[in-house]
C-alpha cells in the first residue's frame, strides 16, 4: 500500500507544479504593467513637446494662419509649397545652410579628430587639457555670438588688432562684410562644436586595443599608416553617427548666428532656419513659414537616410 501510493503520489502532479503557468503568466503581467507604467511618464514629454508640434506643424502648412489678431484661419492645400517653390530668398538660404553645414561639419570632424589624437597622446597635464578643450561646448550660445562679436569688432578687437600688429590691414568689418561675414560666422561654429565632436573620437580611440598599433608598428608602420589602417576603420560607426547629428545640429542653427549677424549683411548668413524664423514671428505668415520648415525637415531626413545607406553599404561590403 506504501509503496502503491508513493508511485501514485510521483504520477499525480503536483499543485505548486499545476500553478506555474499562471503564477508566471501573472508575474509577466505584472512586469509589463510596471514597464509600462515606467515609459508613460517619459512619453508624455515627448508626445507633447516633439511629436503634438511636429503633426501640428504640418497641419499649419496646409492653412493661411498668420500672427495678425482677428485673423481666420483657412485650409488652403499645397499653396504655401506652390508658392515656396518660386521663393529665391528662400532657395538661396537654403544654399547658405547647405555650405553652412557640410563646411561646420567636416571642419568639425577634421579639427575634432586632430584634437582627440593629440588627447590620446601620453601628455603632461591631460586632465586639465582635456577640460579646456570642453569650455566651447559649455558656454551658452548666446554668450559665444557676444564674445566672438567683440572678437571681430572692426574698431575695439583683438583680432584686427594681432592682424594689425603683424603689418596686416586692421580694420576688416568681418561680419559687415560680404566676402567675409559667412567664413568668420563658419569659424565660430566649429569653434563651439569641436569639443563634442572630440570627446565622442577619444572615447572611440580608447577602445581601440593597443596590440593592434604595436602589431602595426612592428611590421614598419608609421604614424599615419597606423590611423589610417587600425584607427580609423576602428572608429568608421562613430564618424558615421557623430557626423549624422552633427550635420542635423548645425542645419538647424539659429541662435549663434541670429545674435551675431541676424542674417546679415544683405542676406549673406541668412539660415533657412532663422530665415522661417523671420516669415513665422516678424512676417506673421504662420501657414507659409510652417511649409518652409516641412521642406527643411524631408530634406535632411533625405539627405541622412542616402548618407547612412552608403555607410551601411561600404561596411557590408568590407
Amino acid at each position: 500500500m506504501t509503496l502503491t501510493t508513493d508511485a501514485a503520489r510521483s504520477k499525480a502532479p503536483s499543485t505548486s507544479a499545476g500553478r506555474r503557468p499562471y503564477q508566471r503568466s501573472g508575474v509577466g503581467r505584472a512586469r509589463r504593467r510596471e514597464a509600462v507604467a515606467l515609459v508613460i511618464p517619459s512619453l508624455i514629454p515627448v508626445l507633447a513637446f516633439s511629436i503634438y508640434p511636429l503633426l501640428n506643424g504640418i497641419f499649419l502648412a496646409f492653412t493661411d494662419s498668420t500672427l495678425k489678431r482677428n485673423s481666420e484661419s483657412n485650409v488652403v492645400g499645397l499653396d504655401n509649397f506652390a508658392r515656396l517653390v518660386g521663393d529665391t530668398l528662400f532657395w538661396e538660404s537654403f544654399r547658405i545652410g547647405m555650405i553652412w553645414a557640410l563646411s561646420v561639419t567636416v571642419l568639425q570632424l577634421v579639427a575634432g579628430m586632430g584634437l582627440a589624437l593629440l588627447l590620446n597622446a601620453d601628455l603632461r597635464l591631460k586632465s586639465v587639457t582635456r577640460l579646456l578643450a570642453l569650455i566651447p561646448w559649455a558656454m551658452p550660445p548666446v554668450v559665444v555670438a557676444i564674445m566672438w562679436r567683440m572678437i571681430y569688432s572692426p574698431t575695439t578687437g583683438p583680432l584686427n588688432a594681432v592682424i594689425g600688429f603683424l603689418g596686416g590691414p586692421s580694420d576688416t568689418n568681418w561680419l559687415g562684410n560680404f566676402d567675409t561675414a559667412l567664413p568668420a560666422v563658419i569659424v565660430v561654429g566649429i569653434w563651439v562644436g569641436m569639443p563634442q565632436t572630440t570627446i565622442t573620437l577619444l572615447a572611440g580611440l580608447q577602445q581601440i586595443p593597443d596590440e593592434l598599433h604595436e602589431a602595426a608598428a612592428i611590421d614598419g608602420a608609421n604614424a599615419w599608416s597606423r590611423f589610417w589602417n587600425v584607427s580609423l576603420p576602428s572608429l568608421r560607426p562613430i564618424v558615421a553617427s557623430i557626423t549624422s547629428l552633427n550635420f542635423i545640429w548645425n542645419f538647424n542653427s539659429f541662435g549663434l548666428v541670429y545674435v551675431m549677424t541676424e542674417g546679415g549683411p544683405g542676406g549673406k548668413t541668412m539660415l533657412p532656419m532663422l530665415f522661417t524664423y523671420i516669415e513665422a514671428f516678424k512676417n506673421r505668415n504662420l501657414g507659409y513659414a510652417a511649409a518652409m520648415g516641412d521642406v527643411l525637415v524631408l530634406v535632411v531626413v533625405v539627405l541622412l537616410a542616402v548618407y547612412l545607406w552608403a555607410q551601411l553599404r561600404g561596411d557590408r561590403e568590407k
